[in-house]
This record gives structure tokens, sequence and C-alpha cells, in this order.
């Protein structure tokens, strides 16, 4: 993998230097691995929450969430937006012994990690003050917090480790770290101790644990190809550090918030209307982002690709990958959350029935997050396209709508008002990062294949939903009628000509048969009808 030592410079210029079609194709091929670690990385989650909530109840499982929010959003806060920063700049670097890639290492691992240790330590002297505030007496809080912030630092390392293999690896290293291993372990570990009597500390122990293998895997993935060790000058310049903290420390902020995400709901929701809720809202925030995964899958195999035709001014390409992958997103994810905001109900009691309470507040959040699915990932083309700053002020914007509704609607409401909080932050969020990203590149971010790939979904989905409802009512019936029926339409579907020319030149793409490839998008598309 090469590319060039110093990102270029925008030309200013709409016509690409590239192969649109090509750059299409390549994100597909690149997609399809993403996608599959996604999926793995899904269902392990979903299987963890099962043990989480089977094995600590409500009021356990609001313990265990909190403190993982702790984690996850103190660990977001301390990466300073590195992680971002090396999918953007080692794209644009050498690799190997000769390269310069290297030199990106000190300048982006040393800041975070220092920045870890220190607030690691200060929520370690804090966690008496802090535990009766965040969780319910009794609850153990202090030894919660204490190992959530000593957490931190090793879960920072974990995170720029992971960029790194995304940017000096193929798809599928980063994939087996991130989507295999980690989530695999996770609920295996967590489940011995649930099942051993163990209580949410031995749990949240081995929840952490894995963090500390991974951080082991990924050092030995990119020692080799950043040529450690072979000559490789691991010294930066003056002009490393601040070209990277330029474009890092504004998404510091925005990836902070990203990555809180649920958290912030779980917390405030926990202070303000108790740890019960709190583990309810933690359920319903599991399958909302589950959801997301596909959207997830494919940016993380994309992102690096994204950086390098952007760097070279090449707006016209980005933008058909955008919508490529948009439209494979949409498809993808909006079955899901239909079948959420319909069939919350019946989602929801396969975590048991005191967790039913969050069925509306899952409406809510799913009908949002068609939103951000719909709009694709504008997000990174602001990112890759080096305009962190823009992405700030959306996640910003995002943010202060989500804790002002917040604390509106929660102390009356719970569950359903932290909901319709986040779903309000999602909206703000979305929107204001598509109109950003359609301004900075001026391309087309929505065509009428994405129209219509929409308007297909909701019929269907809509359809057999309905079906589902008039049958068996919301909730597990409703949701396996429903599910049958769209099982028998998909089968349908497969009998249709025009279906079975696109799913054939879509896996000749996937296989790389560029030439056979081309042909067949051509006689498939509306023109070529």
């Amino acid at each position: 993998m090469t590319a060039r030592t110093h990102p270029a410079v925008d030309s200013g210029h709409d016509e690409p230097s590239v192969d649109v079609t090509t750059a299409a194709r390549s994100s597909v091929r690149t997609g399809v691995v993403g996608l599959a670690g996604a999926a793995v990385n899904g269902l392990l989650g979903s299987l963890l929450v099962v043990v989480i909530t089977r094995g600590y109840g409500t009021v356990g499982s609001g313990a265990f969430f909190t403190a993982v929010g702790i984690v996850t959003v103190t660990a977001a806060v301390c990466a300073l937006g590195a992680e971002t920063g090396l999918i953007w700049m080692l794209p644009r670097r050498r690799l190997g012994g000769r390269g310069d890639a290297a030199r990106v290492l000190p300048v982006a691992l040393l800041p975070p990690l220092a920045a870890a240790v220190v607030v690691g330590l200060a929520g370690v002297l804090a966690a008496g003050a802090l535990g009766p505030r965040l969780l319910d007496a009794g609850a153990g809080g202090t030894p919660l917090i204490v190992a959530s912030f000593a957490a931190v630092p090793l879960v920072v390392a974990m995170t720029l480790l992971l960029a790194v293999v995304r940017c000096v690896r193929p798809i599928r290293a980063y994939v087996v770290v991130q989507s295999v291993l980690v989530p695999v372990a996770r609920p295996v570990l967590v489940g011995v101790a649930a099942i051993a009597g163990g209580g949410v500390l031995v749990g949240l122990t081995g929840w952490l644990l894995p963090a500390a293998l991974a951080v082991g895997v990924c050092l030995a993935l990119v020692v080799g190809p950043l040529g450690v060790g072979r000559g490789a000058a691991l010294r930066p310049e003056r002009a490393d550090w601040s070209a990277f903290w330029r474009f890092a420390l504004p998404r510091a902020a925005s990836a902070a918030i990203d990555a809180s995400a649920v958290w912030v709901g779980v917390l405030l929701t926990s202070v303000l209307a108790g740890q019960a809720d709190a583990g309810v809202f933690g359920a319903v925030g599991r399958y909302i982002l589950a959801g997301q995964l596909a959207m997830q899958g494919l940016r993380v195999a994309v992102s690096p690709q994204l950086s390098r035709l952007l760097g070279r001014g090449e707006r016209a390409a980005a933008a058909a990958v955008h919508r490529q992958l948009t439209s494979w997103a949409l498809v993808l994810s909006w079955p899901v959350y239909l079948l959420l905001a319909v069939f919350g109900l019946g989602f929801l009691e396969l975590f048991g029935p005191e967790f039913t309470a969050g069925a509306t507040g899952m409406t809510v959040l799913a009908l949002a997050m068609l939103v951000n699915t719909g709009v694709g990932n504008v997000q990174s083309l602001l990112l890759m396209g080096g305009r962190s700053g823009l992405h700030l002020t959306a996640t910003v914007i995002g943010l202060v709508v989500t804790v002002s509704v917040g604390l509106w609607l929660i102390p009356g409401y719970g569950v359903t008002g932290a909901a319709v909080a986040w779903a309000a932050g999602i909206v703000t969020e979305n929107l204001t990062a598509f109109g950003s990203a359609r301004a900075v590149l001026g391309q087309p971010l929505v065509d009428a294949t994405l129209l219509r790939a929409a308007a297909g979904v909701v019929l269907g989905v809509g359809a057999a939903a309905l079906a589902g409802v008039l049958a068996g009512g919301r909730g597990l019936p409703g949701l396996l009628v429903a599910l049958s029926v769209l099982a028998v339409g998909c089968v349908g579907l497969v009998t249709v000509p025009d279906v079975r020319r696109f799913v054939r030149v879509t896996m000749r793409q996937l296989r790389g048969d560029v030439e056979a490839a081309s042909a067949g998008a051509t006689s498939t598309s509306p023109k070529g009808r």
C-alpha cells in the first residue's frame, strides 16, 4: 500500500482524474468485508446485551451500562480525535522501512495516552464522590467507578491501534480483531462471571479484558507494514505535529460525542430517572446501534479510500462512492429500523418482561435512525475531506439538542423522554452534516437509485409489518409473521429477471471482475434498458 507523502491540495475542479465507476466498484468489494464484520459484531453485541440483562436484571444491568458508559465516553474524550486523524493521514503516507508513515505514531499516540493516564487517575481518586451520584445505593458504585476509570488508558490504546490496523493492513485484519475477537470474548467472559455468581464488578472485568488482548494483536499487526525496526524513522518533524493536530483537535470533541451516543442517554437517565430506567434505555440503545452496524461496516471499509480520493480533489468519485454505499446501507438498515419501530415490544420481550417499558422509546428512536441511515455517511465525507470543524459543529448542535431535551423530559417520562431527546439530537446532527457535506463537495449526494431503493424498502417492509400486526399484534407472534412474509417476498424477488441480473453484477463486482461488472452495470442501468 502506498500513498502520497503529503496531502494533495484540492484542485477545485469537479472533473475526476480517476474513473468514478472503478472507485465505486472498489468500494463495494471492500465494503462487503466491512459488512460481514458488522453483521458478526451486531449478532455478538446483541448476545452480550442478552447476557447482561438476563444475568443482572434491570438494576444490575443499569449499573453495568453506566460503568461501560463512563469508560466509553471518557476514552473517547481522551483519544483527542487521534483515531480519525490516523485514518485521515496514514493513507496519504508511504509505508515500509523507507516510508514516512511511522513518523505519525508518536504524534498520534503520545498525547492521547498521556491524557488517558491523567484523566484515569483523576477519576480513580474521585470515585468515592462520583459513585453515589451516578449509581443507586448498594450497587457497589465506588469499585465500579474505580475499575471504569482505571481501564481508560487501555481502551484508548486499543482504539488508536485499531485505527492504525485499519489503514496499514487489509480490511479483513481489522474486522477479525474489532468485529470477531473482541465481540466473541466479551459475552463469553461476562456470561461466565454471571453464571458463577460474580457481581457487576466481575462482569465488567470480563468486558474489559478483551481490550488488552486486542492491544497485543494490533501491535503485532502494525509493526511490519510501518517498517518499525527495519529503518523506518519514528522521530516526527515539526510539520507532522502541526498537520496532524490541526485536523485532529476539532475532531476530538465530535469523536467524544459520536462515541458516547447512547451512553449520554444512559448516564442522564441513571441520574435523573434511576438505575432501572437506565438499564431499560441501555437495552433499547443496543438494538438501535445494532441496526446501524451495516453503515458502520461500510464506513470502516471505505474511509481510507475516501481520504485518498478527496486528498487528490476527486470529489465526483467520492460522491459516487458515497451514493452507492448509502444505497447499500439503506437497503440493509431500513428493514431493521422499520421492524424495530413496529415491533419494539416483541424485540424487548427477549430481554425479559421488565424491559418492555422501553417499547415506545424504541419506536421513536427507530424512526429517527431512518434519517441517520438515509443521509448516509456524510460525517465521513466531511472528516476525510479535512473538514473536521464542520463535523464538530454538527455534532455539538446535536449534543446540545439531546442534553437540553433530555433535561426537560427524562425526569417526567423516563426512558421515553430519553429516547425523544436522543432522537431529536440524531435528526438535527445528521441534517446539519448532510447540508454541510453537500455544500463542500458541490456534488449530488442523492440520486434516483437511492430514492427508488428507499421507496421499495418502505413498501415491502411496510406490507410485511402490516400483515404481522394484523395476524399477531406487535409482540413476538406478530414479529415472526412479519419476518416470514419478508422471507417469502425475498424469495419471490429472486425470480424477477432484473433482480437476478443485478445480483449477478454485484457478485462480479465483489469478485473483482471489472470488465464483466462494467458491462453488466450498463445493461441493467435505466439508460441500458
